[in-house]
């Protein structure tokens, strides 16, 4: 790992989140030091610039994150202060109490720093009357407060984009993955061949559970969301839709090391081997037809009617083939189903 890897990301986040983290913290700090006289407003601005966040929703768990944190740091350093006086020592002490007392509560380790940092700025900054603590946590509570609705009401981040993006890219390899297979069904394979197409069928996993992981991401970022009702519809068709193709997903896998553990060179003479390929390029279009509505700058299909409509001829295999054959065509069945299914049920009825 590069030095620079450890403190640098792989990307910059939106200016526009840099923009709203500057107006948050600029409006705390003046509208703290308006309501609250007396030291500078510096609890009001940390929080209002941690409190900035991706969503909406983040920024509210920020800001009861940050203002436990706080009115135990608060708490703790003001009875030290009362106890011990105000010395220097007390600090070191105020800062072991809260971490331990953090670790008591079993408070995350987010809270658990916050708990400690605001002890020691505190004691640091001289304040140890109860109405010095009050106002701190007083101040802490408006920044948090601010920074919330700023990250409400500037243009709050909807991250469906993403997520169609990464759902689409599921779509395009599941359908190529299918159509490498109908190719191979069709063709003699070497072993590199054979390799190379277990290699590619794999990629689908860890893309799937990116789509996932996406449209979570989005459900989130419409949480408490003032945009979200334009855009709930889109991410629950993006939704069933993931819940449509994750199977398919499983089958294709299954299907291409079904085809890789049993191939011989005889496979491409069985009468049903070609029906069976022709199948699936009907799967691959379907699949592209399905993923049509998900994909950011989608192309003209070349037929929006599905193709697996046809009942499929089955002739009797060689002995050596039937297992084979018994696989491919009972994960075809499956894969029909999820592909025709018109509406898939995601919860209870209501």
């Amino acid at each position: 790992m590069r030095f620079s890897e450890r403190f640098r990301a792989t990307k910059r986040a939106p200016i526009l989140q840099v923009l709203k983290s500057a107006v948050a913290t600029v409006a705390a700090w003046l509208i703290a030091g308006w309501l609250i006289p007396g030291p500078l407003p510096v609890f009001a601005a940390i929080a209002a610039l941690l409190v900035v966040q991706p969503s909406v929703n983040q920024s509210l768990g920020k800001a009861i994150e940050r203002s436990i944190g706080v009115i135990a740091g608060v708490v703790i350093a003001s009875a030290l202060g009362l106890i011990f006086g105000p010395n220097s020592w007390v600090i070191l002490v105020a800062i072991l109490v809260a971490l331990v007392a953090a670790w008591a509560a079993r408070m995350t380790a987010p809270t658990a720093n916050q708990v400690a940092i605001s002890a020691m700025l505190v004691l640091a900054l001289g304040g140890t009357s109860p109405e010095y603590a009050l106002d701190r946590v007083l101040e802490t509570l408006i920044g948090a407060a601010i920074g919330i609705v700023v990250n409400a009401l500037i243009v709050p981040p909807v991250l469906t984009g993403p997520a169609r993006e990464q759902l689409a890219g599921l779509g395009s390899e599941l359908a190529a993955s299918v159509d490498r297979l109908a190719s191979a069904l069709l063709a003699p394979q070497r072993p590199a061949d054979l390799t190379e197409l277990m290699l590619e069928v794999r990629l689908m996993r860890p893309m799937r559970d990116a789509a996932g992981e996406a449209i979570t991401d989005a459900e989130e970022s419409l949480t408490l969301n003032p945009r979200r009702s334009a855009h709930r519809d889109d991410l629950a068709e993006q939704r069933r839709l993931l819940m449509r193709l994750s199977p398919i997903v499983t089958q294709v896998g299954g299907m291409t090391r079904a085809f890789v553990d049993h191939y011989d060179d005889g496979l491409a003479a069985e009468p049903t081997v070609r029906a069976i390929a022709e199948q699936l390029h009907r799967v691959a279009h379907d699949i592209r037809l399905a993923v049509h509505l998900a994909e950011v700058d989608p192309e003209p299909m070349t037929s929006a009617i599905p193709a697996l409509t046809a009942p499929l001829q089955v002739a009797a295999p060689k002995s050596e083939h039937w297992i084979l054959m018994g696989s491919l065509l009972e994960d075809l069945r499956r894969i029909r189903e999820e592909l025709l299914e018109d509406e898939v049920d995601t919860g209870p009825p209501s």
